[in-house]
């Protein structure tokens, strides 16, 4: 344990509020620094306590946190080494908001400039100071999967993080947490990350409204779509909608029209789970269920699981879109689509499956 003092200057103001209180002070404080000792091989080191208990003394000794530079003129996206590059790191702390990504820094909500700033300093050896401190302790969570998902996928090295928050333990999972309070260190990943509960209820599309800035690539929706809110306790956190899909080769089909997650929650796999859900339903009622997406994460993710099957038109862009002859809604929609490639993919399901409800 090391020992550090500060002295100031005993003043008019310093004596008058010692004599309120009856306080003995000559002007030298000392302070307790807590020594810490991590193993010898690890990926987060997480420091927890409560505030003035040397959390951020401690971290220090792990080095200065470099201070991030964000320019006002140009969007978050254009900060990262490349877009691949951009794409990873800010997906992965859970920022999935194509429109965010685009917008500059200072414009971004308090959790959405959070995640933009993690994804920027997580690099090996990077220190954090109070994370999750300025963010709601859902957001929390969220960060904190994201984070221990990422590290784990580059291998980074001595990630040290320091925070009052005792609840993201079990999401972060940490290597090795020093808590502050008692000094005790202790080692290993030895908590289980909390499932998440969510409750699926159909909605009106006039619900759209609040998740229609969200999604990746327009804020339309067809009215005639069947809607679903998705719910963590009393927050709805997800909005899911399909379509009846005509085709004279296919008998009750139904499409996959709109998914999207409040950017609060990315990062939990909530999306994935609430379309396997809502495909589900359909597949139980007898029909079945397709689902075209230009999202390289979730068209990766159904491209591995055994609830989705590829269909002939995954990962091929569309160039029958562009052979449309009228002048209709739709089409002008496809004649905007038609260069990008898709993931295609028809619900299936599983025997048994792992993939339920509960995160």
């Amino acid at each position: 344990m090391a020992m550090k003092t500060c002295t100031v200057a005993v003043d008019d103001a310093v004596r008058a509020v010692c004599g309120l209180f009856d306080y003995a002070f000559d002007g030298t404080s000392t302070f307790e620094v807590p020594t810490i000792t991590p193993p010898q091989d690890w990926g987060i080191g997480l420091i927890v306590g409560p505030s003035g208990s040397g959390k951020s003394s401690a971290l220090r000794a792990f080095g200065e946190a470099d201070r991030i530079e964000w320019d006002e003129g140009r969007a978050v996206v254009s900060h990262f080494d490349s877009v691949e590059d951009a794409h990873e790191r800010l997906a992965a702390v859970g920022l999935n908001s194509i429109p965010s990504w685009v917008r500059p820094f200072h414009v971004l909500s308090t959790g959405e400039q959070f995640r933009a700033d993690l994804a920027r300093r997580l690099e090996d050896g990077a220190t954090l100071d109070e994370f999750t401190s300025v963010v709601d302790r859902n957001v929390a969570r969220s960060a904190s999967v994201a984070v221990r998902r990422f590290v784990d996928k580059r291998g980074l090295q001595r990630i040290v993080l320091a925070t009052c928050h005792y609840d993201v333990i079990p999401w972060l999972q940490p290597d090795w947490v020093f808590d502050t309070a008692d000094r005790r260190m202790t080692v290993g990943r030895s908590e289980r990350r909390p499932p998440i509960e969510l409750d699926v209820v159909p909605c009106s599309s006039d619900d759209w409204v609040a998740f229609r800035p969200h999604h990746y690539l327009t804020e339309t929706i067809n009215r005639s779509a069947r809607c679903w809110l998705a719910y963590w306790g009393d927050v709805p956190v997800g909005f899911a909608s399909a379509l009846a899909f005509p085709n004279g080769y296919i008998q009750s089909a139904w499409r996959e029209h709109r998914t999207v997650i409040l950017p609060d929650y990315q990062g939990l796999g909530i999306g994935p789970r609430l379309s396997n859900a809502v495909a589900a339903m359909f597949v139980a009622e007898g029909c079945r269920y397709f689902s075209k997406t230009a999202h390289p994460r979730l068209g990766s993710y159904r491209d591995t699981s055994p609830l989705w099957r590829p269909t002939s038109k995954n990962r091929r862009n569309r160039t029958d879109y562009g052979i449309v002859k009228t002048k209709t809604k739709e089409d002008g929609y496809k004649m905007r689509h038609a260069a990008r490639t898709c993931f295609s993919h028809e619900y299936v399901g599983a025997a048994n499956n792992k993939e339920g409800g509960v995160l």
